[in-house]
């Protein structure tokens, strides 16, 4: 538990990356490929081991309900390295077992309320279990090849998004915005709306 810990401390030195002053957001170089066909894509870059992260979360999940229908959202675990992989593995271990995002929240209070390591096997397992789900199809899950593969494909996307910091925002792979960038919670969420209707118009008059 004490090297859990300090893991997290040491995550802890990502979690906002660089502060920006300006516009309160930053235009993507090179601009990223979206999967979200003519939907406006948004995806929050996170960690389960980021307190800023976590504070974000009531005022995302708030604007989730919200959510125009001309936007597609999707959450993305952030892997910098094997510390951060270890609770990205977390995220699609649960994907894989059909219960994300329904256990997103769940496993923010574990993680920094509780201080449940989570990015371990075998705590992830008893966990699981305790939770109801079969401890064999969570093993299953945790090891699966998908999963693996999903994790390798994190720590790509990390780095091909240029992502230095936890949480961040980016809109239709062209902007990004977070709270270190604009220094306010409920100010990231005003500002991924600017974002949203700029990329919107952008959409319905291409240069």
């Amino acid at each position: 538990m004490k090297l859990f810990r300090k893991l997290l401390f040491v995550s802890l030195l990502f979690c906002f990356g660089i502060a920006h002053a300006g516009k309160g957001f930053t235009q993507m170089d090179p601009v990223q490929p979206t999967e979200s066909g003519k939907k406006v894509e948004v995806i929050e870059f996170f960690y389960y081991g980021c307190p800023h992260c976590y504070d974000l979360q009531k005022y995302l999940e708030a604007w989730l309900k919200k959510m125009p229908a001309d936007v597609q959202f999707r959450y993305q675990p952030t892997a910098f390295d094997d510390t951060w992989a270890r609770l990205a593995r977390t995220y699609y271990a649960l994907n894989a077992l059909g219960l994300e995002p329904k256990w997103h929240q769940a496993v923010y209070d574990a993680v920094q309320n509780q201080n449940i390591d989570l990015g371990d096997e075998k705590t992830f397992i008893k966990w699981v279990a305790g939770r109801g789900i079969d401890a064999g199809k969570a093993t299953a899950a945790w090891n699966a090849f998908s999963t693996q593969v999903a994790v390798s494909r994190a720590r790509e996307i990390t780095k091909n998004y240029g992502i230095d910091g936890t949480p961040s925002l980016v809109v239709d792979g062209k902007y990004l915005t977070s709270p270190g960038i604009t220094q306010s919670l409920p100010g990231t969420i005003t500002v991924l709306d600017q974002l949203i209707s700029r990329a919107r118009a952008e959409r319905a008059h291409p240069r």
